[in-house]
């Protein structure tokens, strides 16, 4: 008999019945990229709540959101924590969602186990439900808490995308989108609400999008009506979910078979610049691209400096690297030498990065040839 054991098999795009934990344990140790958790929140309720018209709200009232103690909640958060945890791969991240019933718990837990918190993230909800007492705030949030297995990951960002997403701006750690509501809210055979928690693929698609690339899985914990599912379908992602309740796994696959993928990962995913192929600025001059004495400036035609044969720059008494003569004429500690320097193109000045660009573009082009 051969004494290597059967190793463990990564049931990718499928949703496994059953408890979360359990489920966890049986997936192989560092297989998950991304795991977006939506848990129960412990809600602690008491009674019912109604509007000022008396109708009854619709709340979270299911027998799964029910611990005895705070006590029994801690230890529920911090053991699938601990198996999620195992499942992740080294560089891989996990988001927690939940409101102020739980969050605070949840990321003191997560901080123990040894993971390390990248963010937290406000979903400020545009359209959230009145507070109808009238003895509280309106309570129009909830907190994402983004965090990579240790300190030591080298955990993926797709700055680029989420900066595109944004009109060319930094995203920032507060976003506005609205509850899950009108056709992309799930129904039962009854009308009603096939989940009460079910989160807006508007959420999902900025986690999945910002922490993974095409062909990465992510894993859903507490997968309900298979949003995080459908989002990472939708974006060329696997998904892995877990889910105890059969009317929610019924709901998720239905769901999910209706689902075509988005398309290419030309069109799925934006390259990222620090991953690009590196290109030294004596490349440029090497191609014939730039020719040695070529007067280069910056966009306001401030300062100037002559391309030397070796790929330095020289200006007046300095001489260097375009990153290095960049930052001592303007008299700063550094400088992206590739956007600040730029050539002349007819009538116009051009950054020298497109030229670098044209060079990345040819690698490509041989790289597909061979």
């Amino acid at each position: 008999m051969s004494s290597h054991k059967k190793e463990k098999t990564l049931p990718i795009n499928k949703i496994l019945a059953g408890d979360c934990v359990d489920n966890l344990k049986s997936l192989p140790k560092g297989c998950i990229d991304m795991i977006f958790a939506d848990p129960p929140y412990n809600l602690q309720l008491s009674g019912e709540l109604h509007r000022p018209n008396n109708t009854v709200v619709d709340g979270v009232d299911n027998d799964w959101d029910k611990f005895g103690s705070l006590k029994d909640y801690d230890n529920f958060t911090r053991t699938w924590l601990t198996a999620a945890r195992e499942t992740l791969k080294d560089d891989g991240t996990i988001w927690v969602i939940g409101s102020y019933h739980n969050i605070f718990r949840v990321g003191t837990i997560l901080q123990d186990l040894g993971y390390w918190i990248l963010n937290d993230i406000i979903w400020r909800k545009t359209n959230p439900m009145p507070n109808f007492r009238g003895r509280r705030f309106t309570n129009a949030h909830e907190t994402l808490i983004w965090a990579a297995k240790s300190e030591k990951s080298k955990y993926r960002f797709n700055y680029d995308s989420m900066k595109a997403l944004n009109e060319d701006l930094q995203m920032r750690s507060d976003w506005f989108i609205p509850l899950c509501t009108g056709a992309e809210r799930l129904k039962g055979a009854d009308g009603q609400k096939a989940h009460p928690t079910q989160k807006p693929e508007a959420l999902l698609y900025r986690t999945i999008m910002s922490a993974t690339n095409p062909g990465e899985t992510v894993l859903d914990p507490f997968f309900g009506t298979g949003t995080t599912g459908a989002v990472a379908k939708k974006l060329g992602r696997n998904y892995i979910g877990l889910e105890r309740e059969p009317d929610y796994i019924e709901a998720a696959e239905k769901r999910l078979k209706a689902i075509n993928k988005l398309g290419t990962d030309e069109i799925l995913h934006t390259p990222c610049k620090r991953e690009e192929p590196r290109i030294p600025f004596g490349r440029l001059i090497e191609n014939g691209l730039l020719k040695p004495g070529t007067l280069l400036t910056d966009a306001q035609q401030r300062h100037t400096a002559k391309v030397a044969a070796d790929g330095n720059l020289i200006s007046g008494s300095h001489r260097g690297s375009i990153h290095k003569i960049g930052a001592a004429l303007q008299g700063a500690p550094s400088c992206n030498g590739w956007t600040y320097w730029h050539y002349r193109q007819g009538k116009q000045y051009v950054p020298i990065d497109a030229l670098r660009q044209k060079l990345r573009a040819g690698r490509s082009e041989m790289d597909t040839l061979q």
